[in-house]
């Protein structure tokens, strides 16, 4: 059976739930767009801060692998995965399955731009006096599991989500 789904990966800030809703738009109408996080907020009761202050993010990660489980089993679907799912193998595993892994791709300026609003910054796991160095460094970290997982990779620095959208259904072959 041929894939008919798409998992967004990447960073946060390079725009997966903005790109993932503009897909919706041009694909099949059976489609529907899904955020990981939100589906977590929903399964807890919690905001992904709340649980990362209250749970620490083990017991985040334990959440995500549930949910990205669940979803990795939904047929005609756009998943807005958060940015550490790729660091559970078992993650990317499931995904794969039904999924064409999408990595979205910016550069760190760029994410640490999209990262503020009104000049402060917005993201859990970088909750930090430096939020640039910290992005340097998760990101760093980060980026060979990116790599490893994705199956088509598009950098978002620079590009309209039109071109992005585009791109995307030429190379995943969807329908529209």
């Amino acid at each position: 059976m041929a894939k008919d789904s798409i998992a967004l990966i990447g960073f946060m800030a390079t725009g997966k739930t903005t790109i993932g809703k503009a897909l919706i738009k041009h694909l099949d109408k059976e489609y529907k767009f899904i955020e990981m996080d939100q589906q977590i907020s929903q399964k807890t009761g919690k905001s992904i801060p709340e649980i990362f202050i209250e749970e620490g993010e083990e017991k985040f990660r334990e959440y995500e692998f549930s949910v990205c489980e669940k979803l990795s089993k939904f047929n005609k679907v756009i998943i807005s995965c958060g940015g550490g799912v790729v660091l559970n193998t078992k993650n990317i595993e499931n995904l794969k399955k039904n999924c064409h892994i999408v990595l979205l791709n910016a550069t760190e300026d760029e994410i640490y731009k999209r990262s503020l609003k009104n000049g402060k910054q917005t993201r859990p796991i970088i909750d930090k006096e430096d939020l640039k160095k910290e992005i340097e460094k998760i990101f760093s970290f980060r980026k060979p599991y990116y790599e490893a997982a994705a199956e088509i990779i598009i950098n978002t620095t620079n590009e309209t989500v039109e071109n992005i959208v585009r791109e995307i259904i030429i190379k995943t072959q969807l329908k529209t």
